[in-house]
């Protein structure tokens, strides 16, 4: 398996698909219209060198997911709200006098807010709170870190259930699995086909589902030695170390989409039963649109195979390939030499009868023929192992036509020898 770099996302009736600098959101409208957008997102890394380091690009990373992420989702959503033609509500009205041309960039980041801090109540301090109720019965503080990880993995899946069950969230599940298919396909080096694509797995080691299964893991391991006794203190530790563990988690994903070994298979595989809830097999329609955001950021054929995207071989390429068009050749050449070789002289009276060329030239005396019909015969003995027609149908096929031409006045030429040697055979006989 190659890994590709791509990452995705599920939008709503639509995938994001991200190569490095460069993401595409492909939508598939009501009227089955593919509409795509492509977009450049320049990362503060390319800037400064300090976001590269390890731990500190994942927090960096964590954070611009989230700002693409609510883009994207905004953008598809966007396209289902122009084809109703609502009017403008009093509200939008009003944000479009305050904030101008703005509006959509702080709808977007007030969304992303709001959403950051449901999540920090329901998987951080919610869990940390029934925690500490049950602390008056644990004595153990790793067994009551333990505890409220678990709490806050089981309330992660009972959300993923709930959501689930609504029917435009079981369709952005469905694009989810055509995302991770669609990556698998390109990972595995199958051509980017809806019948490809179809057969490969939903899981994929770099989802967002593992990340966050691995954040709530990880999360245990940090809270076992890092102890705080007073209550509020202890949601704010939570809280500022969620960056912290969000990088920690990012380089165990890098990690893991770079590395097939027996360790790594193992830790992913909590993540990707995980997956089980987060993906639903697509429908055709649905590996269309993925295969379209694919296509407009990440050149897939030069991926699979770089000298078919580039239209030439290397010089080392179409060297072996003269070579062994060369070898071939001299192997059908040869096979027929071969075949050849095996006849023997009683071809001699079937060509003769079959080409019966008649001699034209009066008769010479006999010691010249006989001298002649000597020569001759030496020319017939080479030259008759070419000059059945099996043989010059056989080598016909490879040989080009002014080489046929040559054929032709060879054979012509061989036959009449034939005839000077026939006659002088006979007149010598007659002379005996």
């Amino acid at each position: 398996m190659k890994p590709s770099g791509i990452g995705g996302q599920a939008v709503i009736e639509g995938v994001m698909m991200k190569n490095k600098d460069d993401y595409a959101v492909a939508v598939r409208k009501s009227n089955g219209e593919i509409v795509v957008e492509k977009t450049t997102f320049t990362s503060i890394a390319g800037k400064y060198t300090f976001f590269k380091l390890p731990i500190i690009r994942g927090m960096l990373a964590f954070v611009e997911s989230m700002m693409i992420g609510t883009r994207t989702l905004n953008f598809s959503a966007s396209l289902f709200e122009d084809e109703e033609e609502k009017e403008p509500s009093k509200v939008d009205a009003a944000l479009s006098k305050v904030f101008k041309g703005k509006t959509e960039s702080i709808v977007m980041g007030l969304t992303m807010i709001v959403a950051v801090l449901i999540a920090v109540g329901i998987f951080i301090i919610l869990p940390t709170y029934v925690a500490g109720l049950l602390g008056r019965r644990i004595e153990s503080d790793a067994l009551l870190a333990l505890v409220e990880g678990c709490i806050r993995i089981v309330l992660f899946i009972l959300y993923v259930l709930a959501i689930s069950q609504a029917k435009d969230i079981k369709r952005v599940f469905m694009y989810h699995g055509a995302e991770h298919k669609t990556i698998n396909c390109l990972e595995q080096g199958f051509e980017l086909t809806v019948e490809n694509v179809k057969w490969q797995s939903r899981q994929h080691k770099r989802c967002g589902t593992s990340f966050m299964f691995l954040v709530m893991f990880i999360s245990i391991l940090f809270f076992i030695f890092i102890r705080v006794d007073h209550q509020w203190i202890r949601y704010l530790v939570r809280i500022l170390l969620v960056p912290v563990i969000a990088g920690v988690s990012y380089e165990f994903i890098r990690l893991a989409g770079r590395n097939n070994s027996i360790v790594v298979n193992i830790l992913s595989q909590p993540g990707m039963w995980l997956q089980g809830l987060t993906t639903r097999e697509p429908d055709d329609e649905m590996i269309e649109v993925a295969i379209k955001s694919v296509e407009a950021v990440f050149d897939w054929k030069g991926f699979i195979d770089p000298d078919k995207s580039r239209g030439k071989g290397t010089r080392k390429n179409k060297k072996n390939s003269k070579d062994s068009n060369v070898k071939q050749t001299a192997g059908q050449i040869k096979s027929v030499e071969n075949m050849t070789s095996s006849k023997n002289i009683e071809n001699e009276d079937k060509v003769v009868v079959t080409e019966n060329t008649q001699s034209n030239k009066p008769l010479e005396s006999s010691k010249s023929k006989k001298k002649q019909g000597k020569n001759n015969k030496k020319q017939y003995l080479v030259k008759e192992q070419e000059i059945t027609h099996q043989e010059i149908a056989a080598a016909s096929e490879f040989i080009s036509r002014e080489d046929n031409s040559l054929l032709d006045e060879e054979d012509d030429e061989i036959l009449r020898a034939l005839d000077h040697y026939l006659d002088s055979d006979g007149v010598t006989k007659n002379k005996d």
